[in-house]
């Protein structure tokens, strides 16, 4: 290995173990759980209007979330034809740089034309997964595109229903890609992150819009995958199948949520009829405790662990009303839930927890083994919002169709 590919990989690997408190470098946040920082600390309330308006902007479209490193948030939205990866001054919203990518991409399932993924930062570095499945490295601090793969048309992947939809995950000194080819078992592919060459590829699996998750249980490494029929653990440094559990099912359905993983456990949760599994993780196998399609089957919100506890929505948006439910996975029992709370996304930090629901509004509660706690509430869109929101250093970075906002939700660091 040569000296400059050397410092290239050395320097992601340090940065993402040193993250800054007030990072949120990728999808769900530092560690992919959910969970900000433990410094992290939210308002108690707001102001009658609802939390501070920082600063606004226009945007394009997609429902790919945001992701914040140190002064930097990086925004990937639909401009025209292009695909525009877009790094902003995360104090006041101007541009730092803009790169952009054609892409031709309509689905005919969703007005929303992508793309989905949200921006990966890993050091000097920002990955960017398009609807198309054209792969992106860029410099964070310049946006010059370092490489690129176009992995649908290298590896014989579907669209799919709503284009791709899986944020790639950083692993060492690889990026994992849940690209869903046909192509020589091109399921999941790794690629190198400084030249972006394939290191190898797994499965036979197509792809979902569940994002991938890394946890080290006994001292094994998984890389845990919720696919388009399956759940799988591979070795992130082989792509050697370690266990998988059939997981999904055919027809219009939609696997989404992310995999959890608590206490050497593994949660899997979707809709459609498919239910959640909960499984303690082996070396070479899962052992299954329970499956349900009655306690929590989220159609693509994932559910967040507090004190041993989840709390995720129950419920097919446009089908049945919502639930959110307080559930403990190992006594396979529903603690409470509330009905009617709206579908969207959740954030837990300072002890609270923060959801914006897909119609624009923005809830803030304690998470509590006995009771559902509300604290406060304000409409913060007024129309759909289903991108993943950011949280960093008291701002809460969230967006819907047209616009971008960065809302004062706790103390700046």
């Amino acid at each position: 290995m040569n000296i400059r590919l050397l410092s290239v990989i050395c320097g992601i690997v340090f940065s993402a173990s040193t993250l800054l408190a007030g990072d949120w470098p990728q999808i769900l946040g530092p560690n992919r759980d959910g969970r900000a920082a433990v410094d992290e600390k939210l308002a108690d309330s707001w102001p009658k209007d609802g939390p501070p308006v920082v600063w606004q902007r226009d945007i394009g479209g997609g429902f790919a979330g945001v992701a914040v490193a140190g002064n930097t948030a990086v925004l990937f939205h639909r401009v025209g034809d292009e695909e525009v990866a877009e790094a902003i001054d995360a104090k006041t919203g101007t541009t730092k740089w803009k790169s952009g990518s054609p892409t031709t991409f309509s689905s005919g399932f969703s007005d929303d034309q992508g793309p989905r993924c949200t921006p990966v930062i890993a050091g000097d570095r920002v990955f960017v997964f398009g609807a198309q499945g054209t792969l992106r490295c860029l410099d964070l601090k310049s946006g010059k595109k370092i490489w690129q793969r176009d992995t649908h048309a290298e590896f014989k992947a579907p669209e799919g229903y709503f284009g791709a939809g899986s944020s790639p995950l950083v692993a060492g000194d690889k990026l994992l890609v849940n690209v869903g080819g046909s192509k020589g078992g091109a399921g999941v592919v790794a690629f190198d992150i400084a030249t972006g060459k394939t290191v190898w590829q797994a499965t036979d699996e197509q792809a979902s819009y569940s994002s991938p998750v890394l946890a080290t249980v006994d001292g094994t490494k998984h890389a845990l995958f919720v696919t388009r029929m399956k759940t799988v653990s591979l070795d992130p440094d082989t792509g050697k199948v370690r266990f998988e559990f059939p997981f999904g099912k055919r027809g219009p359905t939609v696997n989404g949520a992310t995999p959890i993983v608590l206490d050497g456990h593994l949660l899997v949760s979707a809709h459609y009829g498919v239910g959640a599994t909960f499984a303690k993780i082996g070396t070479t196998a899962a052992d299954e405790k329970w499956n349900s399609d009655d306690l929590i089957s989220s159609q693509y919100m994932t559910p967040l662990v507090q004190d041993g506890l989840v709390y995720g929505i129950h419920g097919q948006e446009r089908v049945e009303d919502s639930e959110l439910r307080c559930l403990d996975p190992r006594e396979k029992k529903i603690l409470w839930s509330k009905p009617s709370f709206g579908f969207g996304t959740m954030i837990a930090a300072d002890g609270k927890m923060l959801m914006l629901t897909t119609d624009g509004e923005l809830i803030l509660w304690r998470p509590d083994s006995r009771r559902y706690q509300e604290l406060a509430r304000s409409r913060v869109f007024k129309s759909t919002t289903r991108a993943l929101p950011a949280l960093s250093s008291g701002n809460l970075f969230a967006r819907d169709s047209r616009t971008l906002k960065c809302l004062q939700v706790g103390t700046a660091k």
